[in-house]
């Protein structure tokens, strides 16, 4: 991304020249939004849609909904709209821009934010990516649950940037080896706990003894029996304890002591 503000100028175009890259870094058209901000719609408070001038054609980095809304109002036809079109971004800068939208725009989703700076080509990004897929992951941008789709993208890129690469990388592997991508395993919960874990024990614990005690226990046992706790652990460790108590087991000599 250009360390110097995108040039625009405001230009009134019709929507039928507006081409929104939802196959690039755009995310789905919501149609209850666009109903939302049609039965609502002020125009003294409406924002201009956003638009790049790339090739001499106009992509839509920001507003598809509203554009969808004024064509919704003027009876589903095309008219023309008042827009800030940017000159001289290329398509990465039109995702990170995406990526990095604010104001009265809805607020994207961790996985819409994250599958644009991927496409952009953010480094942060790609490696947190390259490493979830290396595991056997993928990752679920439409953030629903499924096998071996990790959707918890927000919870889980937190965890990649607070813990770095190899510690991630060894929670996912031992997620995966002790459960083969069961969704339940995959929880924001689990995936917390066992990043937080393998950052609390890194070098501590034994590999072999973890997954085999683990495989001990369906994979909704982090999240069931953590989101019961209600004292002693606040917000992640009561995950974290979950992952302790399932690893110690009611073994003496080589159980982990609590440090958290």
């Amino acid at each position: 991304m250009k360390t110097t503000e995108p040039i625009y100028k405001e230009l009134t175009l019709n929507s039928r020249n507006l081409i929104v890259p939802r196959e690039a870094y755009q995310r789905e058209l919501n149609l209850a939004r666009v109903r939302k901000i049609a039965a609502e719609f002020d125009e003294h408070i409406a924002n201009e849609p956003k638009v790049s001038c790339r090739n001499g054609r106009y992509y839509v980095f920001d507003g598809q909904h509203t554009i969808e809304a004024r064509k919704q109002r003027n009876h589903g036809q095309d008219l023309p709209i008042l827009c800030k079109v940017y000159y001289g971004l290329t398509e990465s800068d039109e995702a990170v821009l995406f990526a990095q939208q604010t104001g009265f725009s809805s607020i994207l989703t961790a996985g819409a934010r994250i599958r644009a700076l991927i496409y952009a080509g953010d480094p942060k990004a790609i490696s947190f990516q390259k490493i979830t897929e290396s595991v056997g992951f993928q990752l679920d941008y439409t953030q629903s649950r499924a096998q071996k789709r990790l959707a918890c993208i927000g919870t889980a890129f937190d965890e990649f940037e607070k813990i770095g690469s190899e510690k991630y990388k060894e929670a996912l592997t031992i997620l995966m080896e002790a459960w083969g991508g069961d969704p339940d395993s995959l929880r924001a919960e689990a995936v917390q706990g066992m990043t937080r874990f393998i950052d609390c024990y890194y070098g501590e614990y034994d590999r072999k003894r973890m997954i085999r005690r683990l495989r001990q226990y369906p994979a909704i046992k982090i999240y069931r029996d953590g989101s019961a706790l209600t004292a002693n652990f606040p917000g992640y460790k009561k995950y974290v304890y979950q992952v302790l108590v399932m690893y110690n087991g009611s073994s003496v000599k080589t159980a982990l002591p609590l440090k958290f």
